[in-house]
């Protein structure tokens, strides 16, 4: 699975997570963790779209932000009492996102090295 379908199926965990705390009456917390991780998927789309190597790297560095801002959100919220839901595969998934985002734009900075 590449980075745009694992970003792509995280964003829906992370749609049906917010569902499921908005029923246990969790609102802060779920409206974070569904921005930010709806958020990864929507940069690794537009990196895939970008006009240059550049703003290709860009967008792969706003991705990997999200990635750890959501990873903070699901800690707080898998450490917390709010809910009764594991979010530790979830979790898993994300520290996976940020595994693959982050060899992504060491590959991508190296090669817009070579070019200058």
């Amino acid at each position: 699975m590449n980075i745009v379908e694992k970003s792509e199926e995280f964003a829906l965990m992370c749609i049906w997570l917010y569902q499921t705390l908005q029923k246990e009456g969790e609102y802060v917390l779920s409206k974070q963790i569904l921005r930010s991780g709806t958020s990864i998927g929507a940069n690794v789309a537009e990196a895939n779209s970008s006009q240059s190597k550049k703003d290709f790297f860009a967008k792969m560095c706003i991705a990997y932000k999200e990635a750890h801002e959501t990873q903070y959100w699901l800690k707080l919220l898998e450490k917390s009492s709010l809910t009764q839901q594991n979010v530790s595969e979830i979790r898993n998934d994300c520290e996976e996102i940020i595994r693959i985002i982050a060899k992504i734009k060491i590959t991508t900075e190296n090669n817009i090295r070579e070019w200058v």
